[in-house]
């Protein structure tokens, strides 16, 4: 008897132990996952034999590393032959530095990802510095059908000839700005402050505009922000934009509805979600032909509902969620939205910031317009297509979200 106490002290001992350094993973990169089309599908000549050189920049620092690959839209199996982690001697180049790390699974070199499924690859200890570039090479003997990849990198990667994972300087590479199947690169933190903000969004927040290899969309202004304070220096950030995404409808990738699970949710680490979307619905109503009365106040009643699904979602598993009022886009040529689709835009924006549905508000709507003519784009922030910021713009967006969301009171 006295043993099975002693066993069971011993057990509620560890089970109440807290978590030590090294047992805490948080993604330090990240991107939406959608199905390649048209130009953005591998070329059918560099969809076999073929290997996938892609560059990220992290957010947060640790002393291992994990990458997560994703098949969730292939209709077959994805055979990864070989995988490697490195560091690029420099963004817009194929070349490594020495240092790389060759990645397994489960202590195998290879793995075979079933369809709609992801992998985590096995940690490596490999520092990784805030801010820091990484090269994710892999090597696929055959592409499945239906891809799974991401076409806005704003970055640029590499399709090189055979089994090159390891090669610091592959010959035979061909440039590109996508990536395809890789989904998360995380960290292992100890400390306890240590979380990731996922920003996800349409193509505002994908970053529309910035040029490959700057990194100046607003998500990555506000990384630069978190990692410069010694108070956020842990926290991680995702990008999980789509260029041309809907809240309600599919379109350019997943509902946001349907994809919030799988780019927040499943996320490790993740504390809090910055929401910024909802644009593209408002456009589309109008876009091909005018809208009647009921169908306007159809689609506020669509998105303020939508939103208190993703809230609801977010808070059953401890997620915080801050929402971002939708920016004006009064001039835009594509969507030539008129008086009626601005009220709709005001009264969606009306909700986020007086519903208290969300844990905070950025009232990126108030920074962004033009104080002379609050329907349109400040002129200082305003790309030229009266929808998209300029990189200006970008910055203001990224200085404007609060560092104090994300600090411990």
């Amino acid at each position: 008897m006295r043993w099975n106490r002693l066993i069971a002290l011993i057990a509620a001992i560890l089970i109440a132990a807290p978590v030590t350094a090294g047992e805490r993973w948080v993604s330090s990169w990240g991107s939406a996952q959608m199905v390649p089309t048209d130009e953005n599908v591998l070329p059918l000549a560099r969809s076999s034999n073929v290997t996938l050189r892609q560059f990220v920049r992290l957010s947060t620092a640790g002393k291992r590393v994990r990458v997560r690959f994703s098949n969730a839209f292939g209709t077959q199996p994805l055979v990864i032959g070989a995988a490697h982690l490195g560091r690029p001697v420099r963004l817009g180049a194929p070349e490594l530095m020495e240092g790389g790390r060759r990645l397994s699974f489960a202590g195998a070199p290879s793995i075979t990802i079933a369809a709609g499924a992801e992998a985590y690859s096995d940690p490596v200890d490999v520092a990784v510095a805030p801010g820091g570039d990484v090269a994710v090479s892999l090597y696929l003997p055959q592409a499945p059908v239906g891809q799974t990849g991401h076409p806005g990198s704003r970055t640029t990667s590499f399709l090189i000839a055979g089994n090159q994972v390891a090669e610091l300087r592959p010959t035979g590479s061909t440039p590109t700005t996508r990536w395809w199947g890789l989904a998360d690169i995380e960290v292992e933190v100890g400390e306890s402050a240590a979380g990731t903000v996922v920003a996800i969004g349409d193509s505002i927040t994908d970053g529309y505009g910035v040029l490959p290899d700057t990194n100046l969309r607003w998500t990555d202004t506000l990384a630069v922000r978190l990692r410069a304070e010694v108070a956020t220096r842990t926290i991680g950030v995702v990008n999980a934009g789509i260029g041309g995404n809907r809240i309600l409808l599919d379109g350019s990738g997943p509902n946001l509805l349907a994809r919030f699970d799988r780019d927040v949710i499943a996320r490790s680490g993740v504390r809090w979600a910055i929401v910024l979307e909802g644009v593209n619905d408002l456009g589309v109503l109008t876009r091909d032909a005018p809208a009647t009365p009921q169908a306007h106040a159809a689609i506020v009643t669509q998105l303020t509902q939508a939103y208190t699904q993703l809230v609801a979602r977010a808070h059953a598993h401890g997620i915080k969620v801050v929402g971002g009022t939708i920016m004006p886009f009064g001039g835009n040529g594509y969507y030539h939205p008129g008086p009626e689709l601005e009220a709709d835009r005001q009264a969606v924006n009306r909700f986020i910031r007086t519903s208290g549905l969300f844990d905070a508000v950025i009232d990126f709507d108030r920074i962004m317009r033009d104080p002379a003519k609050p329907d349109r784009l400040n002129p200082a922030y305003d790309s030229g297509d009266h929808l998209h910021p300029s990189m200006a713009g970008y910055r203001a967006m990224g200085q404007a979200v609060p560092l104090t969301l994300f600090k411990r009171k």
